[in-house]
């Protein structure tokens, strides 16, 4: 059932919040369209939590304003923003029941009984949780927990959604299976979502765009997509997916490794001579010598063979010690070279990706 609630656009505007001498955010900006799910990703102390409390209302930034639509909420208590909040640590109330725990935030705006009723049976519907109403918080298993925090944040419809974190305590594949969840929940509501994680894969699987954010400052703002395929600085290519990286001088518009003039699909984006060829391991596949002739070719020595279940992974070391990685499906015909065999690979221009040290 789709929301007739109408989504707010957030606008983030040289945003700093300093504790002491430590910037935990950094005049930050960012524009949010109304309805956009985007990630705020990042490792721990990067600022994205700090970030999210802002926009929630908990912390009050230095300086700097941040709008909800055409409303500025900078001062504004939590209680006041509209704002549905999921947290990491769900924050059900114990001694309610899971009806009583949804119907709380409705109670406290003034709802009608009927309509609250009616409410609560509509969000259970919607995160599957019909005929759970009446079960204690403690008679639920932490997918189930989840689902409520959920629901009770969309229950009165808000304008804007924030989760922090909020799969981190699940196993892996509850998380996975939450994660399609939230984001067909997203399609469905259409509100404006904000959602911290330092899961990469968690990032790329459910946002419209990601925010990589390191040390109170955005490195990039792009699409999954694009953050993976186009990583604007190693920072990013190491943060997003698995990456090995060899040192390449860049001259002239094109990149060398060693001598060797790396086949490009593009010029490099940035001319700063010291840069960085990054590998992906999955990017990478063995090659005879007659097939790389449009390739980047790269020649060494297997080193070892790692057993993965869906994938496998053979770590190489090249001509000069430097080591990188490939991985290949499960029930690959080519069989594994031995550890110690020599081995040559190739990589397309496509997928050669050049990357300075930091964004310049």
């Amino acid at each position: 059932m789709k929301s007739t609630t109408i989504s707010l656009p957030i606008s983030i505007g040289d945003v700093t919040k300093t504790y002491g001498r430590t910037a935990a955010l950094d005049n930050v900006n960012l524009e949010i369209a109304s309805g956009e799910f985007i990630t705020l990703l990042g490792p721990s102390g990067s600022g994205k939590t700090t970030l999210l409390m802002v926009l929630a209302g908990f912390i009050r930034p230095n300086s700097g304003q941040i709008r909800f639509g055409d409303r500025e909420v900078t001062l504004l208590p939590p209680h006041k923003r509209d704002v549905g909040m999921v947290f990491q640590n769900y924050a059900l109330f114990p001694h309610m029941t899971v009806a009583g725990n949804l119907a709380y935030p409705l109670k406290l705006r003034g709802i009608a009984r009927a309509e609250v009723e009616e409410r609560v049976a509509r969000a259970l519907d919607m995160v599957q949780l019909v005929g759970f109403g009446e079960r204690q918080v403690d008679q639920l298993s932490g997918g189930q927990r989840q689902r409520v925090a959920l629901a009770r944040a969309i229950i009165f419809e808000p304008r804007i959604l924030l989760m922090d974190e909020p799969l981190s305590a699940l196993d892996k594949k509850l998380r996975e299976q939450m994660q399609i969840e939230v984001r067909h929940l997203h399609q469905r509501l259409g509100m404006t979502t904000v959602y911290v994680t330092h899961d990469q894969r968690e990032a790329l699987t459910m946002s419209d765009r990601i925010a990589v954010i390191n040390h109170g400052r955005f490195r990039q703002i792009d699409k999954p997509q694009d953050l993976y395929e186009r990583p604007n600085d190693r920072f990013i290519a190491e943060f997003i997916g698995e990456s090995h990286f060899l040192p390449v001088e860049v001259r002239g518009g094109a990149a060398y490794l060693g001598e060797r003039a790396m086949r490009l699909a593009e010029p490099p984006r940035h001319q700063a001579p010291a840069q960085f060829l990054v590998l992906r391991p999955e990017k990478l596949k063995i090659v005879e010598a007659t097939e790389a002739a449009d390739l980047n070719v790269f020649s060494g020595q297997v080193k070892e063979f790692v057993y993965q279940g869906e994938s496998s992974l053979l770590y190489v070391a090249l001509a000069d010690g430097q080591p990188i990685a490939i991985r290949q499906p499960a029930g690959n015909a080519q069989r594994a070279p031995l550890p110690g065999s020599p081995i040559t690979l190739g990589l397309a221009p496509a997928d050669t990706i050049i990357v300075p040290s930091e964004e310049p």
